[in-house]
């Protein structure tokens, strides 16, 4: 809701400061039918170019995903940390052997269905349930789970972030191709070099709308968005670096209690909850095989 303010805001006081300094609006609305699909119709078809199938399809999500915002709220945090206090409370008092029941078959599982939120995103849900199958069969060394989960995060991360990308590129050659807009609109111009010089000038004006349009969607629209989009999906991967952080600090030694507190450490300030609610939260999980 935000952002869609902030992209009103700036048509309006661009727009509208123009106007009110004497600018001729009329200049703009006239070009613009012309001088705008050519100059986006230009971007999209580089955009499809630049960028593979699976980018493409994932395109108007992750726009609509920039405007939602990030997926994980505070609740999802401390849902988080109680579901990892519970796996890792099993497998001190119970043996690993114990969590094969609920990561076989997690939407199944008595522990993990209980946030269903989480079990919801698959790559959360894989993460979780891989690295403690691959417990199960005999890897603890802790440097080694803790490079192969990077190596997992580093991938989601890759392929998360593709729409971002492709969107900071787009932003990138927009003003470029509003140049090659505008340089068409003065070729336009020449074709008339014979009209009066009121006509000219208006021609002249119109051309020059597509460099204007291309610095204001590059600058104002499309790289507002795609920093937003990679800005979410960087929050995001913190909910992926708790579960990496608690596992390894499992495989350490350390109490549930504090391996919860080591991925504590990784919320996001706005999210986090304190040592006591956690604590309190902790308090009353039962543990049942």
């Amino acid at each position: 809701m935000i952002g869609i303010i902030g992209i009103l805001s700036t048509f309006v006081i661009i727009f509208g400061m123009y106007a009110m300094s004497g600018g001729k609006i009329e200049i703009i609305l006239e070009a613009a039918p012309h001088e705008f699909p050519m100059l986006m119709g230009g971007a999209i078809g580089a955009y499809l170019v630049a960028n593979s199938t699976v980018v493409l399809k994932a395109t108007m999500r992750e726009i609509m995903k920039t405007f939602k915002g990030p997926q994980w709220k505070k609740q999802d945090y401390r849902d988080l940390l109680c579901l990892m206090f519970t796996l890792c409370k099993l497998m001190k008092s119970k043996g690993m052997i114990s969590v094969e029941q609920h990561i076989e078959n997690p939407h199944e599982s008595t522990i993990l269905s209980q946030y269903p939120h989480i079990i919801h995103d698959h790559f959360a849900t894989d993460l979780i349930c891989d690295t403690l199958r691959t417990l199960t069969m005999g890897m603890e060394n802790p440097m080694q789970i803790e490079e192969i989960i990077d190596k997992q995060l580093e991938k989601h991360h890759h392929e998360s972030t593709g729409v971002g990308h492709g969107l900071q590129s787009m932003s990138d050659g927009l003003p470029a191709i509003g140049i090659v807009v505008a340089v068409l609109g003065v070729v336009k111009t020449m074709a008339s070099i014979n009209e009066p010089p009121a006509v000219l000038g208006a021609m002249i004006g119109g051309a020059l709308v597509g460099t204007f349009l291309g610095v204001f969607m590059s600058y104002c629209v499309v790289g507002p968005i795609a920093s937003r989009n990679l800005a979410i999906h960087a929050e995001e991967q913190q909910f992926y670096f708790i579960i990496r952080d608690i596992l390894v600090a499992h495989l350490k030694g350390m109490a549930p209690q504090v391996s919860i507190e080591m991925g504590r450490g990784q919320i996001p300030t706005h999210f986090q909850p304190t040592f006591l609610e956690m604590e309190e939260a902790t308090s009353s999980i039962k543990i049942e095989g």
